[in-house]
């Protein structure tokens, strides 16, 4: 009798786990990973940061840039130091990248695995659009303080193929994410820390941090100084005008 009794409550111990594991997965990964998406930044929107790449003897190369988004899929982002790169701008419209210079004819195309800065930092980490665009949640784990989600890129043109984010649980916003090529190369690890309010209900990290087993010794850091809320015409995004962003400080 003990014996049935002891077996009915591993049962219930198995059912209960089940249960734990469905309730993660109807919390919906998708709307939780569209949530992160806000909390990170609003939809549209207008922010300085600063981008320092750092090489094994200590060697710091920096750049200021601005930048601005609107929708799900644009983005501008203008140098504003050092003085050889002012000027220079960079648009995503989608899946789609171009790099301008002045006195250059016209604006250049470029790729999301390339890098207009140079170190660990690609053009799609610069021009980054919301996760939820570009990903889909694979999979949840509740960890007790953090989420642990698998996210799968939508389309073979994202800059990775999978990642996996670990979210901080109460606040939704991420602390660790680790990007993984199709063969399941670790390429590198991003690290969010040290969450700023910037008003206007935005509290998100201000330092984001990578570094690369393919790049040992070199690490790039993006300082994000100002996020706000910003209304943008269409125009803003387009060839034409990544001559003028600087209009629109």
């Amino acid at each position: 009798m003990l014996g049935k009794k002891l077996l009915l409550m591993k049962i219930l111990f198995s059912t209960c786990i089940l249960c734990q594991a469905a309730l993660v997965c109807a919390l919906d990964g998708d709307e939780i990973l569209q949530k992160i998406d806000r909390n990170m930044q609003p939809e549209s929107y207008e922010m300085y940061r600063k981008l320092i790449n750092i090489e094994p003897d200590g060697t710091k190369k920096e750049f200021v840039m601005y930048t601005v988004k609107k929708g799900q899929d644009k983005m501008v982002a203008l140098f504003l130091a050092p003085a050889s790169e002012k000027g220079r701008s960079t648009l995503r419209l989608g899946d789609n990248m171009w790099f301008y210079i002045p006195n250059v004819g016209k604006p250049l195309r470029i790729t999301s695995l390339q890098s207009v800065v140079g170190g660990v930092f690609n053009n799609s980490d610069i021009l980054r659009l919301d996760y939820s665009v570009e990903y889909s949640v694979q999979q949840i784990t509740d960890s007790g303080e953090s989420y642990q989600l698998e996210l799968k890129a939508k389309s073979s043109s994202v800059a990775y193929d999978r990642l996996q984010m670990k979210v901080d649980k109460e606040l939704l916003l991420p602390t660790t994410i680790e990007c993984y090529a199709v063969s399941g190369l670790l390429i590198k690890t991003l690290h969010y820390s040290k969450t700023k309010d910037f008003g206007d209900g935005i509290s998100r990290p201000s330092v984001l941090e990578t570094d690369s087993p393919l790049n040992k010794g070199y690490k790039s850091v993006m300082v994000f100084a100002k996020v706000q809320k910003k209304e943008l015409a269409d125009e803003v995004f387009s060839l034409n005008y990544m001559s003028k962003v600087d209009e629109l400080r």
